[in-house]
């Protein structure tokens, strides 16, 4: 076996030193991504492609019990479809690819690689929807979208391709629209606290932040340890204007042509990027343990005199544990305990188990835990019991972790020179605001701080408070910050 095969991985940045070049560090270190060929397209290893598919696994099962179907529609989009809603083609026609021509035949019409669905699936809407009896209409697809816009691209956060669900669902009334909201937002933060374990902030966007071609959009913001924000999962109250864009109408229960309602809402891979660069460190990859794809490794420690009664053990321990949990004995020779170590915390297994010849000789197990790096001699006979208490515990750990950062990096200003503070810490500049489009441009140009949204429970704080800018009354409350 060559060097190559067998040199350790090591972390070289310091999370602290250089946040982008850490995090891309881990993700390639640990085998979590790989980069592709194209340009801003990564690979998805086993790693992340099983924290996906947990993921959606869970999100789709909650979405069935909610009465949301699953369907599929085509990856290419005609261009006359997509200039029918006009706001929605402004907004994303920066970043379509587009195919133009097959072989050397140039087509009659460019057909758009789908940066987003509602062009593709509306046609079809109008076709199905005539009556009261065809609503409400709830559909989902999981599929990938192609984005081309940006210049420097940071694998999972902002890729040009990415994986998510679309969620398209159509009612006969703006208020049975409106009840689907909060179904929606507290499914997608049920799996980020339950699985994901990270924390985010639930509010409304400002016009100016919303999704091109909605009446309004809500989101789950999440802070980085480098002090950006970054969007994740998003739900937008559609209204009428793409029913009235692509004519999907119905006739009520008094015979009256109406204009449907349409919500939207989706989450992405930019998520698993969120989870790992929050709870990740300077050794490599942290996993919440229900996404791990192993979520306990057990070492072996011998020599040759006692190499095969230590083996014997770690079977026996694998054998008790792995009906409850993912679990791999890692037997290999031809690294050293060390080596495996360092590979191991590199790829964030949750739990860390080593026996050796004082464990074999008192019927034990040293079990380290790999987000603290916290060390315990666990009677064999209690083992598995230990280990759910384990990995709950860690869970738990990288929850309460994720909360209290975001809390702490929430920074209350009541003036601009407040805000522009904020700046040299990061986080969130929570401010009154007046609502105008101007007031708002002013603080992007002159700071990067965009509104990233308005959050929910605390817009009563407007009251009595003046804008930052322009010093009039306040509307709102809104988080501030910078961004990816």
């Amino acid at each position: 076996m060559s060097d190559k095969d067998t040199k350790s991985k090591k972390m070289i940045i310091k999370k602290s030193a250089d946040f982008s070049e850490w995090f891309v560090q881990v993700l390639i270190n640990s085998e979590f991504v790989d980069y592709s060929v194209v340009s801003g397209c990564i690979v998805f290893r086993p790693s992340s492609y099983f924290v996906w598919d947990t993921t959606r696994s869970y999100i789709d099962k909650k979405f069935k019990e909610y009465g949301i179907e699953n369907v599929y529609f085509p990856l290419l989009i005609p261009e006359r479809f997509l200039k029918k809603e006009a706001e929605h083609i402004e907004g994303f026609n920066p970043e379509v690819a587009w195919v133009t021509q097959t072989g050397d035949t140039k087509l009659d019409e460019k057909l758009a690689i789908r940066p987003t669905s509602e062009a593709i699936m509306y046609d079809s809407f109008s076709k199905w929807i005539h009556s009261w009896r065809d609503l409400p209409l709830r559909f989902n697809q999981w599929n990938n979208v192609i984005r081309w816009e940006f210049k420097h691209p940071t694998p999972l956060l902002r890729t040009r391709e990415f994986l998510w669900n679309e969620g398209h669902t159509v009612f006969a009334s703006k208020e049975d629209a409106e009840k689907e909201r909060d179904i929606i937002l507290g499914i997608y933060m049920d799996i980020l606290k339950e699985y994901l374990a990270i924390d985010g902030i639930i509010g409304e966007k400002t016009q100016k932040e919303k999704f091109a071609g909605a009446v309004s959009s809500f989101s789950i913001e999440h802070l980085l340890p480098d002090g950006k924000a970054i969007q994740g999962p998003d739900f937008h109250l559609d209204g009428q204007k793409f029913a009235k864009a692509f004519d999907i109408t119905f006739t009520n229960r008094e015979g009256q042509k109406e204009y449907v309602y349409q919500n939207t809402f989706a989450i992405s891979t930019r998520e698993l990027g969120t989870m790992v660069a929050i709870h990740s460190d300077d050794k490599g990859l942290v996993l919440p343990p229900k996404l791990a794809k192993i979520q306990i490794v057990i070492i072996p420690i011998y020599n040759d005199k006692n190499k095969h009664e230590i083996i014997e053990y770690s079977e026996k321990i694998y054998n008790t544990i792995k009906s409850h949990f993912r679990v791999y004995n890692d037997i290999r020779d031809e690294y050293s305990p060390g080596w495996k170590f360092n590979e191991w915390e590199i790829k964030g297994s949750p739990v860390r188990l080593e026996v050796g010849p004082k464990e074999l000789s008192e019927d034990k197990v040293s079990l380290v835990m790999r987000h603290n790096s916290r060390r315990e001699s666990i009677d064999r006979g209690v083992l598995k019991s230990t280990l759910k208490i384990a990995l709950k515990k860690i869970h738990d750990d990288l929850l309460n972790n994720s909360h209290k950062s975001l809390i702490s990096s929430i920074h209350i200003v009541q003036t601009y020179s407040e805000l522009k503070e904020v700046i040299k810490t990061g986080g969130f500049a929570q401010a009154p605001w007046c609502g105008s489009r101007e007031c708002e441009d002013k603080i992007k140009d002159e700071t990067t701080m965009k509104a990233t949204n308005m959050p929910f429970g605390i817009q009563n704080k407007a009251v009595g408070k003046m804008c930052i800018i322009c010093e009039i009354p306040a509307k709102y409350i809104v988080n501030f910050a910078k961004s990816y």
